[in-house]
């Protein structure tokens, strides 16, 4: 219970600053968004792991980082986190913010999120799940960073969720109050999946021991 606990938790509070941040801090939201992750990696990594996003959870069952019995829980845990915050953003501001692709080319936004969940995904299981990385100090803060990079750099294609608990979880909320972002939100799910599987298949790689001389 703890676990799922901090799943949601942290991931309330990932989803909440975007929705916040993105309405009323501007150029900067990136900046809040990656702090706001980099300190909730540490408050939860020795917990649940602090994933806070569906896609780094299925990565980690695909390489065999967590348990299967622990895959669907957490990402209900994630998601439901997700649209909680979107409806306390909703109630705070009046305003609710759903991702959405800037660009008319669908395919744009979604190789973006592909791409950039793939180096999130990548980058948690090297920092966070490898026994010679493993109880190092600055695994949040690579975390955190990444994601951060990722929203400053791509955020204008395709919105910048990387996360599944974001895309379902604002856009939900924006659904409900009569927005047409449900139209895309496959693009959140499609994509940062995708991006999981190509991870987890890379960082397979990486780890093969490597062949003597």
């Amino acid at each position: 219970m703890g676990k799922l606990l901090t799943e949601f938790l942290g991931t309330f509070f990932l989803v909440l600053t975007i929705a916040l941040s993105v309405t009323h801090a501007g150029a900067m939201a990136p900046l809040a968004i990656g702090v706001v992750l980099i300190a909730m990696v540490y408050m939860g990594g020795h917990v649940s792991g602090a994933h806070y996003n569906p896609a780094v959870s299925l990565g980690a069952f695909l390489t065999r980082n967590m348990p299967g019995r622990n895959l669907v829980p957490y990402m209900i845990a994630q998601v439901v986190g997700g649209v909680a915050a979107g409806a306390v953003a909703l109630v705070l501001t009046g305003e609710h913010p759903a991702p959405a692709p800037t660009t008319a080319d669908n395919m744009a936004a979604l190789l973006n999120e592909i791409l950039f969940t793939f180096a999130l995904v990548l980058v948690v299981l090297n920092v966070a799940c490898t026994p010679s990385t493993r109880g190092n100090s600055y695994y949040g803060v690579a975390i955190g960073l990444t994601v951060m990079a990722g929203a400053f750099a791509g955020g204008s294609i395709s919105g910048g969720a990387y996360n599944p608990a974001v895309g379902v979880g604002l856009c939900a909320i924006d659904a409900i109050r009569g927005g047409s972002s449900l139209s895309h939100v496959w693009l959140y799910l499609a994509g940062p999946f995708v991006g999981a599987i190509l991870a987890a298949g890379a960082f397979a790689i990486q780890s093969r021991p490597a062949k003597a001389a």
